[in-house]
Protein backbone atom coordinates (compact mmCIF):
# COMPACT_ATOMS: atom_id res chain seq x y z
CA UNK A 1 0.00 0.00 0.00
CA UNK A 2 1.31 3.58 -0.97
CA UNK A 3 2.09 5.98 1.93
CA UNK A 4 -0.13 8.74 1.99
CA UNK A 5 0.77 11.79 0.66
CA UNK A 6 0.30 15.05 3.20
CA UNK A 7 -2.68 17.01 2.17
CA UNK A 8 -1.84 21.39 2.63
CA UNK A 9 -4.23 22.29 5.55
CA UNK A 10 -6.83 24.43 4.28
CA UNK A 11 -6.00 27.42 6.78
CA UNK A 12 -6.44 30.91 6.12
CA UNK A 13 -2.99 31.48 6.11
CA UNK A 14 -2.42 31.52 1.90
CA UNK A 15 -5.89 32.88 1.25
CA UNK A 16 -4.64 35.50 3.62
CA UNK A 17 -1.21 36.24 1.89
CA UNK A 18 -3.16 36.15 -1.56
CA UNK A 19 -5.74 39.02 -0.39
CA UNK A 20 -2.63 41.00 0.65
CA UNK A 21 -0.32 40.56 -2.52
CA UNK A 22 0.67 43.27 -4.33
CA UNK A 23 -0.02 41.35 -7.46
CA UNK A 24 -3.72 40.73 -5.97
CA UNK A 25 -4.47 43.88 -5.13
CA UNK A 26 -3.58 45.37 -8.65
CA UNK A 27 -5.78 42.55 -10.17
CA UNK A 28 -8.96 43.66 -7.98
CA UNK A 29 -7.99 47.77 -8.64
CA UNK A 30 -8.00 46.93 -12.22
CA UNK A 31 -11.47 44.70 -11.79
CA UNK A 32 -12.52 47.61 -10.64
CA UNK A 33 -11.88 50.28 -13.37
CA UNK A 34 -12.98 47.36 -16.23
CA UNK A 35 -16.20 47.31 -14.06
CA UNK A 36 -16.84 51.12 -13.64
CA UNK A 37 -15.97 51.22 -17.37
CA UNK A 38 -18.47 48.83 -18.62
CA UNK A 39 -21.11 50.68 -16.45
CA UNK A 40 -20.51 54.08 -18.52
CA UNK A 41 -20.47 52.12 -21.32
CA UNK A 42 -23.60 50.06 -20.88
CA UNK A 43 -25.20 53.78 -19.98
CA UNK A 44 -23.61 55.44 -22.82
CA UNK A 45 -25.25 53.19 -25.08
CA UNK A 46 -28.49 51.73 -23.27
CA UNK A 47 -27.63 48.36 -22.84
CA UNK A 48 -25.65 45.91 -21.15
CA UNK A 49 -22.31 45.77 -23.30
CA UNK A 50 -20.78 43.04 -21.00
CA UNK A 51 -17.71 42.02 -19.47
CA UNK A 52 -15.93 40.99 -22.23
CA UNK A 53 -16.70 43.91 -24.58
CA UNK A 54 -15.57 45.99 -21.42
CA UNK A 55 -12.73 44.41 -20.73
CA UNK A 56 -11.19 44.36 -24.24
CA UNK A 57 -12.05 47.84 -25.03
CA UNK A 58 -11.05 48.72 -21.67
CA UNK A 59 -7.67 47.58 -22.10
CA UNK A 60 -7.64 48.80 -25.80
CA UNK A 61 -8.19 52.65 -24.91
CA UNK A 62 -7.15 53.07 -20.99
CA UNK A 63 -5.31 50.29 -19.61
CA UNK A 64 -2.02 51.82 -20.64
CA UNK A 65 -2.39 55.29 -19.13
CA UNK A 66 -4.43 53.80 -16.04
CA UNK A 67 -1.33 51.82 -15.04
CA UNK A 68 1.47 54.32 -15.98
CA UNK A 69 -0.77 56.49 -13.49
CA UNK A 70 -0.51 53.85 -10.86
CA UNK A 71 3.33 53.05 -11.28
CA UNK A 72 3.77 57.15 -10.58
CA UNK A 73 1.01 57.25 -7.63
CA UNK A 74 3.18 54.28 -6.21
CA UNK A 75 6.41 56.47 -6.94
CA UNK A 76 5.13 59.08 -5.47
CA UNK A 77 5.49 61.15 -8.40
CA UNK A 78 2.26 62.78 -10.48
CA UNK A 79 1.48 61.18 -13.22
CA UNK A 80 2.59 62.86 -16.37
CA UNK A 81 -0.56 64.31 -18.92
CA UNK A 82 0.47 64.66 -22.21
CA UNK A 83 -3.45 66.65 -22.62
CA UNK A 84 -3.06 68.65 -19.60
CA UNK A 85 -2.39 72.65 -20.81
CA UNK A 86 0.46 74.74 -19.05
CA UNK A 87 -0.78 77.85 -17.01
CA UNK A 88 -1.17 80.77 -18.94
CA UNK A 89 1.49 83.67 -18.32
Amino acid sequence: MKPESPQPEASGGSAEFARQSSLYQEFLAEREEILRHKWLESERLGYDIGFERALLDWIRRHREKWRAARRAQAAGTPPSSPTATPPSS
